[in-house]
């Protein structure tokens, strides 16, 4: 059964960083590609950054870019999202997921596990 389980969320202020880890377990976690995905109330799920198998490559939506950071270690079957200068419109659940592939991808339907979310809430 593969388990996805996030944790660095919580509350700061505008211009601050949070670190975000998912522990994923259940399948080699070194043969996918892993995603963050976010959604704020009363939105929709959005795609925020993904990473390879192998970590070498990396995409981000546009309005993270510069400000975020995904990586992974695959001794620790972990994944991260490093978030700085944070803003209020960062406020949402966080969501790791799993993808099918080892390849990095923004499109939900290649994602087949997701985690239960890490809530991360930016004051202003």
């Amino acid at each position: 059964q593969v388990q996805l389980v996030e944790s660095g969320g919580g509350l700061v202020q505008a211009g601050g960083s949070l670190r975000l880890s998912c522990v994923a377990s259940g399948r080699t976690f070194s043969n996918y590609a892993m995603g963050w995905f976010r959604q704020a109330p009363g939105k929709e799920r959005e795609f925020v950054a993904t990473i390879n198998w192998s970590g070498g490559i990396t995409y981000y939506t546009g309005s993270v870019k510069g400000r975020f950071t995904i990586s992974r270690d695959n001794v620790k079957n972990t994944v991260f999202l490093q978030m700085n200068s944070l803003k209020p419109e960062d406020t949402a659940v966080y969501y790791c997921a799993t993808s099918t592939t080892r390849s990095a991808s923004s499109q939900f339907r290649d994602y087949a596990y997701w985690g239960q979310g890490t809530q991360v809430t930016v004051s202003s």
